[in-house]
């Protein structure tokens, strides 16, 4: 069974890379993608706890904002040297965004401090939210997005401005197939009109299977894919194992049960964008 979109501590999960290869074998995981957050550093401890019993995919899942609304890409097989350096802006951003959204709160009445995370982490709002919990300003992290972090609440704060088409350029550049995450998620226009300009760029696939999609929205994404002749990947977009997860992104491993007949064509798509790019 196939996984292609799980976080760990490394971004806004809650589990280490080799926590989350043990949870995934428990599950019947024999393909795992690590996508954490705009960071490529829970790779190497994913790598070394799956030895042979899992077979871990290294990717990423990039912030870029289109239309002035958050979206997210999937970038899988990046060749690390060269995807490095350019994420440590993303970082940086994260961090600075992360301070703003706590400015915020203090003004708001909410003190909070983070726990310190490596330079390499990427912090986010799950962060912010588990904060407030401990510091007993919310009950809950779901608590804390309704009332300060969701998009309309007072202490959110926008991605630095980084657009999808320049993530597509940046993963391709960097030999990693891009793929648009869960695009019924997204409120920044509807798939028909958003698609044309991400395919038009460079994009290679979409995530097809996702939790958040009806049944309809999978049927119309796999026959974008077919129109536009793009893979199609999947995953339960993994975070935590508690369903104590905010913006209610509890979604269980292996929930979709996907068959690993799907990694095939995203490797092949890896393989020759090393070979036509050298």
């Amino acid at each position: 069974m196939l996984e292609l979109h799980c976080h760990t501590t490394h971004s806004d999960g809650t589990l280490t890379p080799a926590q989350l290869v043990e949870a995934a074998l428990a599950a019947g995981v024999k393909v795992l993608a690590i996508t954490d957050h705009d960071t490529l550093s829970g790779w190497d401890e994913a790598f070394t706890a799956a030895g042979s019993a899992v077979e871990i995919v290294p990717g990423l899942e990039l912030s870029t904002v289109w239309n002035g609304r958050s979206l997210h890409i999937l970038g899988f097989y990046p060749d690390r040297e060269k995807l490095q350096t350019p994420l440590q802006e993303r970082i940086a951003g994260r961090h600075r965004r992360a301070q703003q959204m706590l400015e915020k709160l203090a003004d708001l009445g909410y003190p909070i401090d983070l726990p310190a995370l490596e330079s390499n982490m990427a912090p986010g709002r799950p962060h912010i939210a588990a904060a407030l919990v401990n510091a007993g300003y919310v009950q809950s992290m779901q608590e804390a997005f309704d009332r300060f972090l969701g998009d309309e609440q007072p202490a959110y704060v926008e991605y630095e401005k980084f657009s999808a088409i320049e993530g597509i350029r940046l993963l391709r550049s960097c030999h990693a197939v891009p793929v648009w995450a869960h695009p019924y998620l997204f409120r920044g226009g509807t798939v028909e009109q958003v698609l044309p300009e991400l395919v038009e760029a460079g994009l290679m696939g979409i995530e097809v299977y996702h939790p958040s999609h009806s049944t309809e929205q999978r049927q119309r994404l796999e026959a974008l894919c077919q129109e536009y002749r793009l893979l199609m990947t999947g995953g339960s977009d993994f975070h935590a194992p508690s369903s104590n997860q905010a913006d209610d992104r509890h979604y269980g491993l292996n929930q979709l049960h996907l068959s690993d007949e799907l990694l095939f064509p995203l490797k092949q798509a890896a393989l020759d964008l090393r070979n036509h790019q050298g």
